[in-house]
């Protein structure tokens, strides 16, 4: 299969290259070719079409949704994205308005395409269907966002003037969802199941869009439906969870949709976006909280650490824990990139120590190890490894989730869990249960540990309407043995840093300052 990957000497020749003002909509680029010059050859399409997927994000808005959440923390505390981590953000945040620019940047290209591709004349009438629907995909993928951030937004579908742009008021969320689900299922039905350049969107990938969106809509029958659709396509799990944010496993049929990146030609700086401070000072980025680490069971009893019966010792607090626990978080005693072992105990003289006031370390004890190679110590500014957007993993957990809530509860609800839980490198105890509210909070643990650093919590918690449950508080880390009077246990707590939840606005972000504005037709979200 010939690897699809995104050049920007390729976007740049394409007409959907973006240049900002102050308005949502870009409506008036001033960097693009001019249509006359563009839109002659299929070859042209094609390279319009790999422009739209260069618009999809980097490892920083890939793992930023969780660390607004409860999992994960933004380490450096003057960052606005602190600030949105902690909730005290407002209207004029420009965390919030970047990602209203993000995803209706998406939405601007992907229109654009589907305005102007049938000007190529004498197109192959597949091809054109074909690229039609990975717009399509695309687009729908950012309202689902938009919905999930703002609720109620502007519902656009073809280039607007200024003027337009500056009237339109937004669609409620409900009319969002239906135009998705409408989308998505068009798209999936001009698809193909595989495609000869690995990173554009599949059958697949639209049907599983289409099931996330209806599970965030809690329109369950309609998420079962997809979900189901695209468990007879022929994906399956892969045998090693480590190997799945490895090079190994790019060409896994578990990854669905990935964000393309190569060494040398297009790549991130993940690894140092994780790193230990004591490979690398002053990178570190994002680092794993308490209820993260807190939420992988014991593996022998499969029962939670909190539950008397699980066998759990806070003296030796990873021995016998889910493996997903040591594939996603580096803990004491793990051997690093460098050959050393990490030690963050206060004390401990390394560049990890706890107490230390350099800014980049841990501030919990711990450290994320997915997305992390060995293989990419040297150069942790030019990884190459991609970004998963989507995986089959997620969708059995939609199809159980979503099965859950309707009570329809049957074996191949318990063969989509116990599936995941059950690859060769996890082996996780069989869930055996039927009862709905004890599968309701499996599988919600389940997607917690099983994609933590994949960008789901954050909507998880929204759709649940657990955040003034899991938000507030201060940032938690490690319970060690004090080494000062040993027997003693300790936990790492930043209690300077308080996070707050107001359950009255905070599902939701404000609609940006900057946009209120430009339109007086649009209105804003209760609370800002």
């Amino acid at each position: 299969m010939k690897t699809f990957k995104i050049l920007i000497g390729i976007c740049m020749l394409s007409v959907l290259m973006v240049s900002c003002d102050d308005d949502f909509l870009n409506t008036v680029p001033k960097d693009r070719l001019a249509s006359e010059l563009f839109w002659q050859t299929e070859q042209d399409a094609l390279y319009a079409s790999t422009g739209m997927y260069s618009r999809l994000g980097d490892q920083w808005r890939y793992s930023a949704f969780d660390a607004y959440s409860d999992i994960s923390h933004f380490i450096l505390q003057w960052r606005a994205e602190s600030g949105i981590e902690k909730h005290t953000f407002t209207s004029s945040s420009n965390v919030v308005a970047d990602e209203w620019e993000y995803y209706y940047g998406i939405v601007q290209v992907t229109s654009s395409f589907l305005e102007n591709v049938d000007n190529v004349p004498d197109m192959d009438v597949n091809l054109n269907a074909r690229l039609k629907a990975e717009a399509k995909t695309l687009r729908a993928f950012a309202y689902i966002n938009l919905a999930m951030l703002y609720g109620d937004v502007p519902l656009v579908q073809t280039s607007m003037t200024i003027e337009e742009a500056r009237t339109i008021s937004r669609t409620a969320v409900s009319g969002i969802w239906d135009f998705v689900s409408t989308e998505l299922t068009a798209a999936a039905a001009d698809l193909p199941v595989t495609q000869e350049e690995s990173g554009r969107v599949t059958e697949g990938v639209a049907l599983g869009l289409k099931a996330r969106a209806m599970l965030y809509a809690g329109r369950y029958s309609e998420a079962k439906e997809a979900a189901g659709l695209v468990m007879q396509l022929g994906y399956s799990l892969h045998s090693s969870y480590a190997e799945l944010f490895d090079y190994a496993g790019e060409g896994s049929s578990e990854i669905m949709f990935a964000r393309q990146y190569a060494r040398d030609i297009e790549s991130t700086e993940i690894f140092w976006y994780y790193t230990a401070n004591s490979l690398y000072t002053q990178e570190c980025q994002v680092i794993p909280t308490k209820p993260l680490v807190d939420a992988y069971l014991m593996q022998s009893t499969g029962l939670p650490i909190d539950d008397g019966a699980s066998g759990f010792d806070p003296f030796d607090p990873y021995t016998d824990r889910d493996p997903r626990l040591s594939h996603t978080i580096y803990v004491n005693g793990d051997v690093l990139a460098n050959g050393e072992t990490l030690n963050s105990l206060p004390g401990s003289g390394t560049g990890d120590d706890i107490t230390s006031s350099a800014e980049n370390v841990t501030q919990t004890g711990w450290y994320f190890k997915k997305y992390v190679n060995n293989s990419d110590y040297a150069t942790p500014w030019n990884c190459g490894v991609n970004l998963i957007y989507m995986r089959y993993a997620e969708i059995l957990l939609t199809y159980a989730e979503a099965s859950i809530e309707l009570n329809e509860i049957d074996q191949t609800v318990l063969d989509a869990i116990n599936g995941i839980r059950g690859r060769a490198d996890v082996n996780m105890p069989a869930v055996t249960t039927t009862a709905q509210g004890e599968l309701r909070e499996i599988v919600r643990r389940e997607r917690m540990v099983e994609l933590a650093l994949e960008g789901h919590r954050l909507f998880d918690i929204r759709r649940w309407q657990i955040g003034d449950q899991v938000i507030p508080g201060t940032i938690k880390g490690m319970t060690y043995d004090d080494p000062a009077n040993p027997g003693t246990l300790v936990m790492a707590e930043l209690t300077g840093y308080v996070k707050e939840f107001d359950p009255a606005k905070h599902y939701l972000w404000p609609i940006p300052n900057n946009e209120m504005e430009l339109n007086d037709n649009l209105t804003q979200n209760p609370g800002y």
